[in-house]
């Protein structure tokens, strides 16, 4: 048998050179969306889902001889299982990363490339959390909780008896909770927050920092050795603000866009031109403050935002 090419990927560089398969990779195409939000949610990086979801591909065309009854569930699973394998690796060389480590953020605004898959993601914050749960745990928590998958079906994609995914996504949605209690806010509040906060921090009033930021507020800076950044979490209301207005005093002149991240607010900050920075921001429950900053500093994880969002024309000096 002829296995047919891989089909086009989409990255932040815009579609790769790949031909398009025929027949056997129809329903492949179709699910393709599906697989990548699922391998996302369990890895936090865009290269390893690419990577993963390659695999799939290949596993897939493998077995174009054969009759699959079931072409979504079957894809479902050989992604999950391929993805728990990278999890596993991820996990071990993340051992000698130099400070914190945050995930690939993802545009989520509605004229950017890929909307359809990137809408899935869940938010920043909460992927962060997700990296405390055992990759088995976090498995079960995606599927259940951001694709309503049930313990059957989890159970059959996992090879686990659905007692034991009833046990696993029980102990993980209690320790997800723990740590980051559900609640919704709308676009609205959420920029305006945003803003407030992008306001003082460019003017660097130490005072308007301390009004915008919730008492418990936590700070993550990832260079990964690659920029200077902090190499551990900032945490509470003053050493932040302080971090903050000290950073913003040493920069050079820069500008500055609003855009969505993960279903959340965030910006991206430019230095003559090229993107530095990113910065996603988790509103504190009500609105008026911000409760957790997740600042990218590393370049190779600024590469696809640096594809697909351009400065804005004024350019702004602290």
């Amino acid at each position: 048998m002829d296995t047919p090419a891989p089909p086009s990927k989409t990255s932040r560089d815009g579609p790769r050179d790949r031909p398009v398969p025929d027949a056997g990779g129809e329903d492949f195409l179709v699910h393709r969306e599906l697989l990548f939000s699922i391998v996302y949610n369990m890895l936090g990086t865009v290269a390893d889902t690419e990577d993963v979801v390659q695999e799939t591909w290949l596993s897939w065309a493998a077995v174009q001889d054969k009759e699959i009854a079931h072409p979504r569930a079957y894809l479902v699973r050989i992604a999950v299982n391929h993805a728990l394998t990278q999890m596993r690796r991820a996990r071990r060389s993340r051992e000698s990363y130099i400070g914190p480590w945050l995930p690939e953020p993802v545009l989520t605004e509605p004229d950017t490339p890929d909307t359809a898959i990137r809408t899935e993601s869940v938010s920043l914050a909460m992927l962060v959390v997700l990296e405390t749960l055992t990759p088995l745990q976090r498995a079960v928590f995606v599927l259940r909780e951001a694709f309503a998958y049930d313990h059957g079906e989890i159970a059959a994609i996992l090879g686990r008896s659905p007692a034991a995914v009833r046990q696993l996504a029980h102990r993980a949605k209690e320790r997800v909770e723990a740590r980051r209690p559900r609640y919704d806010l709308d676009r609205g509040t959420q920029r305006i927050v945003t803003e407030r906060f992008l306001d003082a921090a460019i003017g660097g009033d130490l005072e308007a920092l301390m009004d915008v930021l919730a008492p418990e507020v936590v700070m993550w800076s990832d260079g990964g050795g690659k920029r200077r950044a902090a190499l551990r979490v900032i945490e509470g209301r003053e050493k932040v603000a302080r971090l903050v207005a000290a950073v913003s005093a040493q920069l050079p002149t820069f500008s500055v866009r609003l855009v969505r991240m993960n279903g959340g607010p965030g910006a991206v900050l430019f230095i003559g031109g090229t993107l530095y920075a990113a910065a996603v921001f988790d509103p504190a429950p009500g609105g008026e403050r911000v409760r957790g900053i997740y600042g990218l500093i590393n370049p190779e994880k600024l590469e696809r935002l640096a594809a697909a969002v351009h400065p804005p024309a004024e350019r702004l000096a602290p």
